[in-house]
């Protein structure tokens, strides 16, 4: 099974995407009209296209696009995943890295699949709470695995240029299913060798 992307957004949206962008240029006060701006509305249309292209990605189908058979039932882990994402409430980037790990149970995805899956959760508008359940989520419904792990360590605009201003602070979120949820030992070998400081 090969997995296949579906169709960005066609030009009519970046076109109407565009427009509204124009009319909010102009509605804080600058001219959208203007030589530095004339492009703007289309370039930044085009960006959020891609800061969440997520939802044109369906993150199960990426992982049955590499699933294979194998007796291997020792953790795998894929750490320093780096993530980029959008806050939902002020859509505003949150930025940071994901820690993925699942004990197989038959069967194993492409190592390549579990950041892929990160960013087709992370390429829309999130909050970091609901971006890592949806990751465990998925590698658990899709895989079958004896127990899933991820945590997210991120950063957020939101709260460091804006609102309280803390530039230096890092948010930390976690969700375990299976062994890592049930066995202290698989779950602190999990955060020893992803350096948490959550053991």
């Amino acid at each position: 099974m090969t997995y296949k992307k579906k169709e960005m957004f066609t030009p009519e949206t970046t076109q109407k995407l565009a427009g509204h962008y124009r009319e909010i240029l102009d509605l804080l006060g600058e001219d959208s009209s203007r030589e530095g701006l004339l492009k703007t509305p289309e370039r930044v249309a085009k960006s959020m296209q891609f800061l969440t292209s997520g939802y044109q990605q369906d993150p199960v189908a990426i992982i049955k696009s590499a699933m294979f058979k194998e007796e291997y039932q020792q953790m795998v882990l894929v750490k320093d995943i780096e993530l980029y994402s959008m806050c939902e409430h002020h859509m505003l980037p949150f930025y940071g890295k994901a820690h993925v790990a699942y004990i197989p149970n038959g069967f194993i995805t492409g190592l390549s699949k579990i950041p892929r899956v990160v960013d087709a959760f992370a390429r829309r508008l999130q909050v970091q709470e609901r971006l890592t359940v949806q990751i465990r989520d998925c590698i658990q419904k899709t895989l079958k695995p004896l127990g899933v792990a991820v945590v997210i360590e991120a950063a957020h605009m939101c709260m460091q240029i804006r609102g309280v201003q803390k530039q230096n602070s890092v948010t930390t979120t976690s969700a375990f299913t299976g062994a890592f949820l049930n066995n202290r030992k698989t779950r602190e070998e999990f955060l020893r060798l992803i350096g948490s400081p959550l053991h």
